[in-house]
């Protein structure tokens, strides 16, 4: 699969759905060059990896090297011990109550997302989903991990959005590192590469330590963290109060994954989200009378946190755009100890494994017609009947995302806001949400901008 990557000629979320319906098995074997690996395809087997036995599978496969210290020691990268010690002090972070104090963040940036499209509405632009909903999830994410304000989701452009878009920008040398550190790690060091372009990390550094300043330095007390850069430095400082030693690369490498795995993911979910709602207009009004609704259960004229949390079925839109589109198209572990599947297969230590959810997920057997936009797949009293572990947008177990609260924080709140806002409606020629094509380049399921645009008609012109 990892030749995949190096050729561009497929998506890799694509050739593992195409491969669990050519085989049609619990699980098969394949190649990454030269190395054996096992993709599983039973929720039984997936479920005993991510929860039962997942002591076994706390690393994922896919890992920088020592030339690359500020990429290996992320959270998305670092192995075990360390990840259970930078674990359990994160998770704190995204608890529901400290999510609302940056609850403000998310309520700001959508006020602007929303007069954005209005005048790109007024002029008669329609731009790029994808790229409209970058720009506010770069703003949103880059305050709340790095503390500064930016006004890309205004404008469309600021520092930030700018090292957001250098950090995806494709190119060889790129393929070539993203590559490695997801399918051959063996020569990350042999050929430098890093998780981070260079470039990137010193803009990031540059900024990071100048608002740090600015905040007092690392030793100023912090009772009360207020964003999520906060919510770090204090991690240093409890870890220094018990004689661990933190660096600022290590509290730099959290923020900088924070940021750059979360603004194209979060984005590319709010564009699909979007582009899909454009095709299901009964699907936007029952959006719009729940939120009506609620606002009046509750005698409120603003979307608060407490009103988005009773938002049902636009929680369902977003979980069954996710269960279409996953912006991940396969979760990876690999096995600690030899590991006994059944009588037939053992897993030997330091075998990738591959869990392709990706692929349970279109699976008419777990949900039927899975190439239908069907939201009332989610509602609680269905929900309940989904077979356990096939559907997993954001992992599951001790290693699922840690920032899955945020991100439907995130993602919510101006979708709402453009639903109260506006009537989404489909442009001539352009394809419905399943025939949209993806970046073969990509190692995640992201769309090509120019294939994601729509028409926003304001309500009060109706």
């Amino acid at each position: 699969m990892g030749s995949l990557t190096f050729l561009q000629k497929q998506n890799p979320a694509y050739w593992m759905r195409q491969a669990y319906n050519d085989f049609k098995s619990p699980y098969l074997g394949m190649w990454l060059f030269w190395r054996p690996a096992l993709v599983i395809n039973s929720p039984e087997i997936i479920k005993r990896i991510l929860v039962k036995d997942s002591d076994n599978f706390r690393n994922r496969f896919m890992s920088s090297g020592k030339t690359d210290p500020m990429g290996s020691m992320s959270i998305l990268l670092i192995k075990d011990p360390a990840w259970t010690s930078l674990r359990r002090r994160l998770t704190p972070i995204f608890s529901a109550a400290k999510l609302k104090k940056h609850y403000k963040i998310v309520q700001v940036k959508s006020t602007d997302f929303i007069q954005r499209i209005k005048e790109l509405s007024a002029k008669k632009i329609y731009f790029n989903l994808r790229t409209l909903s970058a720009d506010y999830t770069t703003d949103v994410i880059g305050e709340s991990a790095f503390g500064m304000v930016s006004e890309s989701a205004k404008t469309g452009d600021s520092l930030m959005r700018g090292i957001a878009r250098e950090f995806m920008a494709f190119n060889i040398q790129r393929g070539l590192s993203w590559s490695s550190i997801f399918f051959l790690p063996e020569v990350v060091d042999i050929f430098r590469f890093s998780f981070l372009p260079k470039d990137t990390l010193r803009r990031l550094r540059i900024i990071f330590r100048s608002i740090v300043e600015q905040r007092g330095g690392f030793d100023k007390k912090i009772d009360e963290p207020q964003d999520l850069l906060d919510a770090l430095l204090k991690i240093k400082q409890e870890a220094d109060e018990d004689g661990e030693e933190i660096s600022e690369d290590f509290l730099l490498a959290q923020a900088s994954v924070f940021l750059l795995a979360g603004f194209d993911t979060s984005g590319s979910a709010m564009s699909w989200v979007l582009y899909t709602l454009a095709w299901h207009p009964h699907c936007q009004e029952k959006i719009y009378e729940e939120i009506i609704a609620v606002k009046n259960k509750h005698g409120v004229q603003d979307l608060d946190a407490n009103t988005l949390s009773e938002l049902v079925y636009l929680n369902c839109v977003i979980k069954e755009t996710l269960r279409l589109f996953p912006p991940m198209g396969w979760l990876d572990r690999v096995a600690t100890k030899d590991y006994k599947i059944d009588e037939k297969v053992t897993i030997p230590a330091g075998t990738p494994v591959y869990l392709n959810a990706v692929a349970t997920q279109m699976d008419p057997q777990y949900f039927p017609d899975p190439l239908v936009f069907n939201p009332d797949r989610f509602m609680p009293e269905n929900e309940r009947n989904i077979t356990p572990f096939t559907y997993l947008p954001f992992g599951e177990g001790p290693r699922s995302c840690i920032g899955t609260r945020f991100a439907f924080q995130a993602l919510k709140q101006p979708i709402a806001s453009i639903i109260l806002t506006f009537k989404i409606e489909t442009l001539p020629d352009t394809p419905s949400p399943i025939d949209v094509q993806v970046e073969n380049h990509g190692l995640f399921l992201m769309p090509l901008d120019e294939n994601m645009k729509v028409k926003f008609v304001p309500r009060d012109l109706e």
